[in-house]
């Protein structure tokens, strides 16, 4: 075989499984994002437990519970407003608060939207309550994330450990569903599966790719050997 014509078959064997590789890849990803969102879903849709004793971000992730106790702290009530919208209200603020157990123990509630008008009125529940929500570890900051106004009370990400310092709490979330003195106001946010699944496109692309770069070699290796038969 000549060094053209061989050149031509390895460069497009050589391309046609990488692309191969990738599209395989993606497959795997599609079906570990599909069984994280069911699992995630299944959760969602269970029946609420006690909250554990040492939450793990990846094992209690979504986790429903139910929390009796009462809104404030070792440190008070107090809140912290993290800035968001909700349609078709507007621009508002994510209300949250510290919530101690029967226990003592104290944790962090999100209990919902509040409208931007409403930011200085009072938002928050003291007192008893009792509380359905789901555990919730939020990555939402990154080096753009700018630092919060305390002094306002306006933060841009829920920033689990600075909210908890805060609070007086722990740096664990519950994303209030339910409470039992819940009114109009801060409207409850309960979590959802979004999580983000392109691994079908993408393993798509590649095997199509993959196709492209064939048919492309294929030419390739008739176009080398059409003109060694006329060299």
């Amino acid at each position: 075989m000549k060094p053209g014509v061989a050149g031509a078959i390895v460069f497009g064997v050589a391309g046609v499984a990488v692309l191969l590789a990738l599209g395989a890849w993606q497959v795997q990803r599609l079906a570990w994002k599909e069984a994280l969102i069911a699992r995630l879903e299944q959760r969602l849709a269970a029946d609420p437990v006690a909250l554990p004793s040492a939450p793990d971000p990846v094992r209690d992730a979504f986790l429903r519970v139910r929390v009796t106790g009462h809104i404030g702290g070792r440190i008070g009530g107090g809140e912290v407003h993290v800035l968001t919208s909700l349609i078709p209200y507007g621009p508002g603020f994510r209300v949250i608060v510290p919530l101690t157990d029967g226990a003592g123990r104290v944790v962090m509630a999100d209990l919902g939207y509040l409208p931007e008008a409403l930011k200085n009125a009072s938002a928050g529940l003291a007192g008893p309550v009792e509380l359905v929500g789901a555990l919730y570890w939020p990555d939402e900051t990154d080096s753009f994330t700018p630092a919060p106004d305390r002094a306002a009370n306006i933060w841009f990400a829920r920033d689990l450990e600075p909210m908890a310092e805060a609070l007086g709490a722990e740096p664990l979330l519950i994303v209030a569903e339910w409470h039992d003195g819940a009114g109009e106001w801060p409207k409850a946010r309960p979590l959802g599966v979004s999580l983000v699944n392109n691994h079908l496109q993408y393993a798509i692309t590649w095997f199509l790719l993959a196709l492209v770069w064939a048919v492309m070699s294929a030419m390739l290796v008739r176009r080398e050997r059409s003109r060694l038969d006329r060299g």
